[in-house]
């Protein structure tokens, strides 16, 4: 079993709102990475920051993207530095894997200063944020097949352009094993 598709990005990218999407067209089940260490630990993902640190919650998203990997069947939506980790690099090597792509400003104002994404919290969130784009975009490249804009679409335009790379990159009218 495998992911139909595997969506990576920055915060704000629309990986959440495409995925949800995306699984309600193809009539398969959709699963966030972030929402699997919240249920696995109980604890939202900004009280493991806080209380563990950075590394203990990447170790966690590593286990969570691996289950995911072997048995989701559906849409998955990494969390936005889960590319961070070369485990998950190699792991995601062979799956359809989809990049979101944000720009600074739309980015920037998609997440704002929410308290819900712990590394963007702070005094300059427009730096932090340009910063975690120079970082993570080249790995984002690195890891998937198709790179869809999303700074001037809207969701359901984007997950069109998603399901469309699939199916041409598939050969057929929907992605394999998906209904359109």
């Amino acid at each position: 079993m495998s992911p139909g598709v595997v969506l990576v990005g920055p915060p704000g990218a629309g990986k959440t709102t495409v995925g949800q999407l995306l699984a309600a067209r193809w009539g398969v089940e959709f699963a966030d990475t972030d929402d699997l260490v919240e249920a696995r630990t109980g604890r939202i993902i900004a009280d493991i920051f806080t209380s563990d640190g950075e590394p203990a919650f990447r170790a966690l998203e590593r286990d969570a993207v691996a289950e995911a990997l072997a048995s989701h069947a559906g849409v998955l939506a990494l969390g936005g530095g889960a590319v961070l980790d070369e485990q998950t690099q190699a792991a995601l090597a062979g799956h359809p894997v989809v990049l979101l792509s944000v720009g600074l400003a739309a980015g920037v104002r998609r997440t704002g200063l929410s308290t819900a994404r712990p590394l963007l919290a702070g005094v300059n969130p427009r730096a932090t944020f340009a910063a975690l784009l120079a970082e993570r975009l080249p790995v984002y490249r690195a890891v998937a097949v198709h790179e869809i804009g999303t700074d001037k679409s809207t969701a359901d335009e984007v997950a069109e352009a998603v399901h469309t790379a699939l199916a041409a990159a598939d050969g057929t009218s929907t992605p394999a094993g998906h209904r359109g």
